[in-house]
This record gives C-alpha cells, sequence and structure tokens, in this order.
C-alpha cells in the first residue's frame, strides 16, 4: 500500500465538498490512539501518513478533522486514562476554591477539558474564517428536563471559547433551550435524537431563535446548528425486538441498518427542502451488515455523498480504514430511497413508524423514547463516575495529609 495513497476516511469525506468529518471523542486522547493504531497495524508507514493528515495541528488547511463531539463519557475516559494528573488537578482546584463542594469542583473539571479540548481545533476554526473548527461541550445529562439549569450551564461552556458548540438534548425541555441560545448566538448541537419528529422541533426552534436573533442585531459570525442523530442505538436501544415477538417479525441485520438510514435519509431531505440552517450529524456508527461473506459499512456506504457531518469515534475509523479499503464509495448513494419492500416491513413496528414520521411524536414524548432513556442514563452515569473521581481524589488527598 502506497503511502500517498488517501485513506477510506479520506475518500469518504471527497463524495461531497461540504460534508465533514468529525473525531468523537476528546482531543487529548488523539496522540494516544494514533500511536496505538499504528504500532498494530500491518501498514505503518500508510497508516501514519493518515494519522498525520486526520489531525494536523500545525497545518489546519490540510486536516481532515473539521470538529469534534465530546460528551460525558468521553471526558470520564480522560479522567481514566491519566488519573493520577487529574487528581493532582482536583487537589489544586480545591487549594485554590477552598469552600467548593464536589459538585462545583466536578463542573469546574469538566469545564476545565472542554476548555483544553476546545483548544485543539482552534487553528481550524481561525483558519476557515469559523465554519470549521468547532467542538461541542455537553450539559449535565442527568438534568435532561431541567430548561433553567441547561440554560446556565450552556452559557458557562460557552463563555469557554468561540469556538464551541454546546450539546443540548432532544428532550422537549431541550427544545426551548435551543432556541434560547440561538436567539443569543450560541452554537448548538441538539444530542440524544433518535427519531425525525425530533429533527423537525430542534430545526423549528433554531429557525425560530434565528429569527429572534436577527430582529435584536445578534452577531451570527460564530454560529452554527447541528443536530446529531444516534444511528445503531436507534437500532439497539428501541423495542425493535420487543415489538417484533409480540407481531411474529424478526428483523435481519440489513433491515435493522436499513430503519436509522432511512430516518436519516428523510431527515436530510427535510431539512434540505425546508431550507432549515441546521445540518444533519450521524454519530453513534456500527460496522455491517456482513453480505455474501464481506463486512460492510452501510453506516457511511449509503450515506456516501450527503452534506452531513460524520462523527466518528476512534473504533469505528479503525473500522472503516480496514474494511473500506477497496470499497469505492458512491457520491450519489444518500440520494437512493431504501428498498421498498424493507420500509414496507418495517412499517409494520410502530416503532419505527413514530421515528419516520415528521409527525409521528409529540415533544413530551420525546422524553420517554427508549433509545433516550437508555442513552441519557447512560451519560448520566458518566457525570456520576466524574464527581465519584473527584470526590476520590480528595479523600486521598486527606489520607496522604494525615500520615503526614
Amino acid at each position: 500500500m502506497a503511502t500517498s495513497a488517501k485513506s477510506p476516511m479520506e475518500r469518504l469525506a471527497e463524495t461531497c465538498k461540504t460534508s465533514e468529518i468529525w473525531w468523537d471523542s476528546s482531543p487529548l486522547l488523539y496522540e494516544s490512539w494514533s500511536g496505538k493504531t499504528i504500532a498494530e497495524s500491518g501498514e505503518k508507514e500508510s497508516y501514519a501518513a493518515w494519522h498525520k493528515r486526520y489531525y494536523a495541528g500545525e497545518n489546519p488547511r490540510e486536516q481532515l478533522f473539521r470538529g469534534c463531539t465530546t460528551n460525558p463519557p468521553l471526558s470520564l475516559a480522560v479522567l481514566k486514562e491519566r488519573p493520577e494528573f487529574w487528581k493532582a488537578f482536583v487537589i489544586e482546584m480545591r487549594r485554590q476554591t477552598p469552600g467548593a463542594s464536589v459538585s462545583q469542583l466536578w463542573w469546574k473539571l469538566y469545564l476545565e477539558l472542554i476548555r483544553r479540548g476546545g483548544e485543539y481545533y482552534t487553528a481550524k476554526f481561525n483558519e476557515s474564517g469559523f465554519q470549521y473548527g468547532y467542538l461541542t461541550g455537553q450539559v449535565d445529562a442527568r438534568e435532561i428536563e431541567n430548561t433553567e439549569l441547561m440554560k446556565r450551564q450552556a452559557e458557562e461552556i460557552a463563555a469557554i471559547s468561540s469556538n464551541i458548540m454546546i450539546k443540548i438534548p432532544g428532550t422537549a425541555q431541550g427544545l426551548d433551550v435551543v432556541k434560547y441560545l440561538t436567539s443569543k448566538g450560541i452554537s448548538t448541537c441538539a444530542t440524544l435524537c433518535f427519531t425525525l419528529p425530533q429533527f423537525v422541533a430542534v430545526a423549528k426552534a433554531v429557525k425560530d431563535g434565528l429569527e429572534i436573533a436577527r430582529q435584536k442585531g445578534v452577531d451570527l459570525s460564530r454560529w452554527r446548528s447541528t443536530i446529531a442523530y444516534m444511528a445503531a442505538r436507534y437500532e439497539e436501544l428501541g423495542n425493535f425486538q420487543k415489538e417484533g415477538e409480540k407481531i411474529g417479525i424478526e428483523l435481519s441485520e440489513p433491515e435493522r441498518r436499513w430503519s436509522s438510514i432511512a430516518i436519516l435519509k428523510k431527515g436530510i431531505e427535510y431539512l434540505e427542502k425546508g431550507n432549515y440552517p441546521s445540518k444533519m450529524l450521524v454519530a453513534s456508527m456500527r460496522i455491517g451488515p456482513v453480505l455474501d461473506g464481506k463486512t460492510r459499512v452501510w453506516h457511511v456506504e449509503k450515506l456516501a455523498g450527503a452534506d452531513i457531518v460524520y462523527t466518528c469515534p476512534p473504533k469505528f475509523i479503525n473500522i472503516v480504514d480496514e474494511y473500506c479499503l477497496d470499497i469505492e464509495f458512491d457520491p450519489e448513494a444518500w440520494k437512493y430511497p431504501p428498498p421498498g419492500n424493507v420500509i414496507e416491513k418495517l412499517n409494520r413496528f410502530a416503532y419505527f413508524r413514530e421515528a419516520y414520521d415528521p409527525e409521528g411524536l409529540e415533544p413530551p414524548q420525546f422524553n420517554t423514547h427508549p433509545s433516550m432513556v437508555a442513552t441519557a442514563t447512560q451519560f448520566g452515569n458518566a457525570c456520576s463516575d466524574m464527581e465519584v473521581f473527584v470526590e476520590e481524589a480528595l479523600k486521598g488527598a486527606d489520607i496522604r495529609s494525615k500520615l503526614l
């Protein structure tokens, strides 16, 4: 394999000039992932060349990654990689703010992780004229129904840097927060989105917020809006299996994969036809299906050419670079409709019908969608685990102090 050859990730990006590949992890973990991946590769020179282009802090114009998504679990991973360093950081924070509670110190630590991550993309942000180089920072995932707290936390996160995009949950309450932040020219990424009705509701909230911002003369030169669709989480965490057992229908791996792809295709079309300023961002992508003994990666193959953001975790980048070496991405792929017989079968599931119909769910139902509940719980647990990390760091420091 020639080292000058473009990687599958780079070829995917070329299918649409305005599509974007984002890093779905903390930038603080990029170097360790890259080093490990290159070391374990059978084509070290090629992978080293690819990775040098994926993140090129000193040459942002040539950098593949145009942005970065983070969330509480990804922030927790940073603490786990260098626990002693971050424990010392916590202890120093307490020294500087002796009256701060564990919760307050956790929040300061969380903001610091976001700040340091955002710095990795400042060069890209400036070089692109504020079009790219955003990093997402999420509000407390345990408070997805607390409108006022989300607003306060979002404004704190936004104050870190102009290239920080605030992740707000696609709950009924989150819609109000998205509108509020947009009206102030603060960039948002609506997360925990699994259905077309959510895409529609978020897009309308953004549009309403923009109208207010323009009426007030708010500077929108550093503003963007994305809507994160958690594709495989929709497939895996919902009611397909439970409902299938009830109605006597079993979905194959390709059919389940088509369910999320079909919803996203329809979402892209809806935003485009309605001239909405938000951009779809596909997250939680997976390998598969396996067809005729060959492993495919439909979450990128079937969406190639779309004007969207693909946010890719380290493991998924490895998957694409390994399994898509001999795959030619079709720039028209995203335009092809899902197979009619598959949609007909999927429509026998209420779980799919409500997600595929732009009016299939009302905002209060967003909060109780099974994929929403499962994912919010996981993200909330990560917030709690970070608080535990802070508490244990302080306890360890107190014990050492007593021994001395």
